[in-house]
């Protein structure tokens, strides 16, 4: 928050009498009387003549009031806007008859400058038996059947209890179910028409929302509308309450709302409810539009429109000013008080399992909210902040989104002071304030005071501007071709703008906002302390250096632009060390060992190398690698440097072979271009690329391979693996042919023989005579 408005809300508070601030003036870059005034809400512009000195910047002439006195400037030429509130409409309370004036004023026009808050009073007097029109909103799912028994005598309670309150209440009735569509309602087509169980013959079609009875003052129509009601059914428990209420609350006409009355919207349930989103389930995807949608007293978008947000539902009941009263049971009570929390001027009432303590519990609803005054605004302008502070016996706080007060008697007057303030220069705009529920409204216009309102000069030159320009709001505004602060100066050939270029660094502020522009060249103003800024920008001080024990430089140099020059025998960016080398001196009495520089006594090395001396570099690549071709071609004449080996090492590494290393520490061993391994020290000298090497004389080469035993061994392993596999192949058929004579064997001796005889050698059976030796007897 910047430091205007933090003084604006400090003034805010000392006006009730808790505490008292000086007012400021918070400036910005100011070039003229507007940017004074809309810098901050207690600047003031000084428009008198030679109100600033040579080489003054005119920005001096914005400050508060009580300081430009202070300077010199006279009263009359100090330019301070103030605000201006102008009602233009302030009809007088009349809390009785059909069109009662609840609230004033009416109408009223703020011209406002930027952060200066201004305050009106709002009274409010609720009429003494001011309509009310009260619409019943029944859950008809087959759970609430119990229930609709009882509502359907509440038509001469609901009137009774209405009338204690006003003569002129009338009653409306809607009911609900949910969308007929799965996964919400069994789309079967017996169970549309009957949804209901089986044994209970009265039961109604499945619906979303229907209209029963529009707002009437008669108690036999509505038992006569109600009576005929009867339970229906859905499968889920959420129920499409908000599409109901969506509709009760945007079907003006079809409900039969009345301009002027209190409108109460009732629902009964005792189920949850579906919300925007939950009709992608079914595939709707079309977002509630928020229009009536009434056809035949049905809801005819109902499978077509998705859910309405809370957000949507509340903004609706808000601007057609109903107010909600949730008759719920008590295992959905919790849900229903969380979206009471997010629905201005609504009320939740736990219901009886059978709803007999409904009229009691819209009877203490109503009670609640018509004692309880809640004024808010609509349409805001951006950059606009209203602060309501309620005047009366049980106040709210204070608060930026609305006031409150509770506890209201019918018939007691009480009022808001409301604080307005503009943060900007805004366009002309309007906004409404009005009481929660009540058709009252205030029509507030913000009008911004952005502008001076100076004494010009008549002519257009003025000797004040050397003849060559006129006087606004105490500045010149020179003709073309003349610039300065007095026109003084001639722009010859290149135009304004390109003059005032040249006084801009890297299209910066015009001379850093620390001198005039004269003549393309910059005059630089003083400093608060007296002396000069300067430069060719006027971008130097010699006030600003870096402080050591609290003195500039130390105490030991001078200031110029920003930075110390120091005295002999110091040095450090504040002096604050003696001249010396002694910390960073080496063993080998090297600064810093050539790695780094000596500053404040102590050496501030390179990257990467380590302090206090700057001898070791841990983040530097591995020089046994890095310096490997330098050393084969130092130490072998060999390698991809062998030609060009003195001119390109000659500068960074110093190598000599030898038979055992002198050097202390890491011994590398790297193999060369030749895959010989090579075995050296280095040494760092002074300087970052500069090292001493130890070569070993002798490389350790591999042995070149023997091809002829290779080839011999190649032949024989050949040999010795076919022999090998010819023997295992002989092996396998060897065990294949003994299992299959094991296996004859086995079958064999399995086998039964039977005793017979062959016929092919078995003696005949008949004998027959031989012919030739037939004898007689």
């Amino acid at each position: 928050m910047d430091s205007y408005r933090l003084v604006l809300l400090i003034l805010l508070v000392s006006k009730d009498g808790l505490c008292q601030q000086k007012e400021v003036c918070s400036k910005t870059v100011i070039n003229s009387c507007a940017d004074c005034i809309t810098s901050g809400p207690y600047c003031a512009w000084c428009q008198q003549l030679n109100f600033t000195k040579a080489g003054e910047q005119e920005a001096v002439r914005c400050d508060t009031v009580e300081e430009l006195m202070e300077r010199g400037c006279r009263m009359e030429d100090v330019i301070s806007p103030k605000n201006d509130i102008d009602i233009t409409a302030n009809q007088a309370l009349s809390p009785e008859g059909r069109e009662p004036v609840q609230m004033r004023p009416q109408r009223i026009n703020l011209k406002l400058r930027p952060g200066l808050p201004a305050t009106f009073k709002v009274s409010f007097k609720r009429a003494v038996g001011y309509p009310v029109d009260l619409y019943y909103l029944m859950d008809l799912s087959y759970s609430m059947k119990d229930d609709l028994a009882n509502v359907k005598e509440l038509g001469k309670d609901l009137l009774a209890v209405l009338k204690k309150v006003t003569k002129h209440a009338r009653i409306g009735f809607g009911a609900f179910v949910d969308k007929t569509v799965l996964p919400y309602t069994n789309t079967n087509k017996k169970k549309l028409e009957k949804p209901c169980d089986e044994n209970d013959q009265q039961c109604q079609a499945a619906f979303g929302y229907r209209h029963v009875l529009s707002m009437t003052d008669s108690e036999a129509e509505f038992r006569n509308q109600v009576s005929q009601q009867y339970i229906s059914g859905n499968l889920d428990p959420p129920e499409g309450s908000l599409d109901a209420m969506m509709q009760a609350a945007v079907c003006r006409n079809e409900i039969g709302w009345r301009n002027s009355s209190t409108r109460l919207l009732v629902l009964t349930t005792d189920a949850g409810f579906h919300t925007a989103g939950d009709g992608k389930l079914a595939g709707i995807l079309e977002p509630n539009d928020e229009q009536c949608h009434m056809g035949g007293q049905l809801y005819t978008k109902s499978n077509e429109m998705d859910y309405p947000s809370v957000g949507q539902l509340a903004t609706m009941l808000e601007k057609n000013n109903i107010q909600p009263i949730f008759a719920v049971t008590q295992n959905v009570e919790k849900v229903y008080k969380e979206l009471s929390e997010m629905i201005p001027k609504s009320e939740v009432g736990i219901l009886s399992s059978d709803s007999r303590n409904v009229v009691q519990l819209i009877e203490n609803a109503y009670n609640k909210l018509s004692s309880k005054v809640t004024v808010s605004h609509d349409n805001i302008p951006n950059d606009v902040r209203v602060l309501y502070t309620p005047i009366c016996n049980n106040p709210g706080p204070a608060g930026y989104s609305e006031g409150v007060c509770d506890k209201v008697p019918v018939g007691e007057m009480i009022s808001f002071n409301v604080t307005v303030t503009a943060d900007s220069c805004i366009k002309t705009q309007s906004f409404t304030i009005r009481p929660q529920g009540i058709k009252d409204t205030l029509t507030v216009t913000i009008t911004p005071v952005c502008e001076c309102e100076c004494a010009r000069s008549v002519d257009s030159v003025h000797q004040h501007c050397s003849d060559k320009g006129s006087v606004d709001c105490g500045i010149c505004r020179c003709v073309e071709g003349f610039i300065g602060q007095f026109c003084e100066c001639s722009s010859g050939n290149k135009d304004t703008s390109a003059l005032r270029a040249s006084c801009r660094r890297d299209n910066g502020t015009e001379c850093e906002g620390r001198g005039d522009c004269v003549c393309g060249r910059c005059q630089c103003h003083t400093t608060e302390s007296g002396s000069s800024y300067h430069g060719e920008f006027c971008q130097c001080d010699d006030e600003h250096c870096e402080k050591f024990q609290n003195k500039l430089c130390g105490g030991n140099g001078q200031c110029n632009c920003g930075e110390c020059k120091c005295n002999p025998g110091y040095e450090g960016s504040a002096c604050q060390c003696t001249v010396s080398e002694e910390g960073c001196r080496t063993p080998n009495n090297s600064v810093c060992y050539g790695r780094g520089v000596c500053k404040c006594n102590r050496c501030e090395c390179k990257e990467g190398y380590q302090r206090p001396h700057c001898q070791t570099c841990l983040g530097c690549p591995d020089q046994c690698l890095s310096k490997l071709n330098c050393i084969e071609c130092l130490g072998f004449m060999s390698g991809p440097l062998k030609d060009n080996c003195n001119t390109v090492c000659r500068g960074s590494v110093h190598g000599e072979t030898v038979e055992q290393f002198t050097i202390p520490g890491k011994e590398c061993l790297q193999k060369d271009s030749e895959g010989c391994w090579i075995k050296f020290k280095l040494e760092q000298l002074v300087g970052e690329d500069v090292y001493r090497a130890e070569i070993d004389k002798q490389r350790e080469c591999p042995k070149p391979p023997n091809v002829t035993a290779i080839i011999a061994g190649s032949l024989a392993g050949v040999a010795i693996i076919g022999i090998l596999l010819l023997l295992l192949v002989k092996l396998l058929i060897h065990l294949n042919d003994l299992k299959e004579f094991r296996k004859f064997e086995n079958e064999k001796k399995k086998s039964k023989w039977a005793d017979d005889v062959n016929p092919l050698f078995q003696n005949a059976t008949t004998t027959v005579a031989n012919p030739t030796f037939t004898g007689g007897d």
